[in-house]
């Protein structure tokens, strides 16, 4: 997400941080560029304009020409402002005390509303509650069955009423809430393929109706500046209280992620980041815009390790680790809770530093498939092997290779691999404050 806004944000600033002093000019070269940057990336021309604007007003200022280090100063203002812009702190979902809660999603056909109404219910009861969700496209029954098929993925019920009037169906999914001890519904609107007066009246009708705590519009991020046209027509008419932008782990720019919050005067509540049940996450506008700047997520990245940690497992291995009894199949549960974090690439992203790498990461083809070659080498070892890699000998390296279809360079690599992530894990116990949700390591190609 936002790959080429960031590369280029970052070859910008990269050529002012080796400045001892930034004239006027300097800082007009570099605010021309961000522009061309943000225009590039779809973000709306009058929220570039004022944002370009601001970021020039504060660059000649005194904070900055008077600055030891003016680049280093340019680039914290860009932080604040870019932070600022995507809506400065995190907006939480705001519920009552009443039960049922009820959080309405709307938006257009083929936003992404279902599979998005699917994925906050299962957020939602990650936090401990007990969602429902009810099904009120009744003019695609494909929807319905989609959100259906979804529910007992999850574990979570799907209420679909009887007729074909959404407002009566949300109606009484209240009450079937109330019966099933659910605390929050969920209630997944019919979209169109573009904005018209009988979508809006719908949508105004079944929030008449069911009064929800939260109104959610959800817009694909890969539509750009369409889909923040299409949030500022609902602002108008339905007045919803936040976003959800979808698919942003895709091709999209990023533009309508930049400007919705500008636009429509929305924050960004959650952002799709995989195709997968858990790939909805909170929005942190702080944090998204260091990612941008290259800087890192070291906070998600610890959260993601925390949510997918085992904390016996880890507490086991570490004391292994105390004993200098890390094994090869420590090594293989450790990147199997990698794996568990996310796309590789996604990880490396939130690693300082890593950003200004991206095109050697690239060059370097990060082989998803990775972890699947080496679990089959290390389960083609004996248990004695796996615990004392050193009785390896050649002959060893050789069979090993055949009974896992590797080569005997791979085989070479993984245990080349293990070495290094033994002693990097090793240094990383010894540090205070010693990283509890797992202990990854890096293997090459992976």
């Amino acid at each position: 997400m936002f790959e080429n806004l960031s590369d280029r944000l970052q070859g910008v600033f990269a050529k002012l941080t080796g400045r001892g002093k930034l004239s006027e000019a300097d800082v007009d070269a570099a605010m021309r560029e961000v522009r061309l940057a943000l225009l590039e990336a779809d973000v709306n021309f009058a929220v570039v304009k004022e944002f370009v604007a601001r970021l020039r007003e504060r660059a000649i200022g005194a904070e900055v020409m008077k600055s030891l280090t003016p680049g280093q100063q340019v680039v914290k203002i860009v932080l604040e402002e870019l932070t600022g812009l995507m809506g400065g702190t995190e907006s939480r979902l705001a519920f009552s005390g009443r039960v049922p809660n009820v959080v309405m999603l709307v938006g257009l056909q083929g936003s992404g509303k279902t599979t998005a109404a699917a994925k906050l219910a299962n957020l939602l009861r990650k936090q401990g509650r007990r969602p429902m969700l009810v099904a009120c496209d009744v003019y695609r029954p494909a929807a319905i069955d989609q959100l259906e098929t979804l529910g007992r993925e999850l574990d979570i019920p799907v209420y679909r009423g009887e007729g074909s009037d959404p407002v009566a169906i949300a109606r009484a999914s209240l009450k079937a809430a109330v019966a099933d001890m659910r605390d929050v519904v969920i209630v997944d609107t019919a979209g169109r393929l573009h904005v018209d007066e009988a979508m809006m009246d719908e949508a105004a009708r079944i929030k008449t109706a069911v009064k929800p705590d939260q109104v959610l519009m959800v817009i694909d991020a890969m539509t750009g500046q369409d889909a923040v046209t299409a949030a500022t027509a609902f602002a108008e008419r339905v007045d919803f209280d936040g976003v959800i932008v979808s698919k942003l782990d895709g091709d999209a720019r990023g533009g309508a992620a930049l400007s919705v919050r500008s636009v429509t005067g929305k924050p960004i509540k959650f952002v799709g980041v995989s195709e997968k049940m858990d790939g909805l996450e909170p929005f942190h506008p702080d944090r998204m815009a260091r990612r941008i700047l290259g800087m890192g997520d070291v906070v998600t990245l610890i959260e993601k390790a925390q949510e997918t940690a085992d904390a016996e497992a880890s507490a086991q291995m570490e004391d292994r680790l105390r004993r200098n009894e890390f094994t090869l199949d420590d090594f293989l549960v450790q990147m199997k809770q990698l794996r568990k974090m996310g796309s590789l690439d996604e990880i490396l992203g939130m690693i300082p530093g890593m950003g200004a790498n991206r095109a050697a990461l690239k060059d370097a083809k990060i082989d998803e498939k990775a972890l699947d070659r080496t679990s089959a080498i290390i389960q083609s070892m004996t248990a004695k092997e796996r615990v004392k890699p050193a009785l390896i000998n050649g002959q060893r390296r050789e069979r090993i290779a055949n009974g896992s279809g590797a080569t005997v360079t791979d085989v070479n690599r993984l245990l080349k691999d293990f070495v290094q992530a033994k002693k990097m894990i090793q240094q990383m116990t010894k540090q205070k404050g010693r990283f509890r949700g797992g202990l990854p390591g890096f293997g090459q190609g992976m």
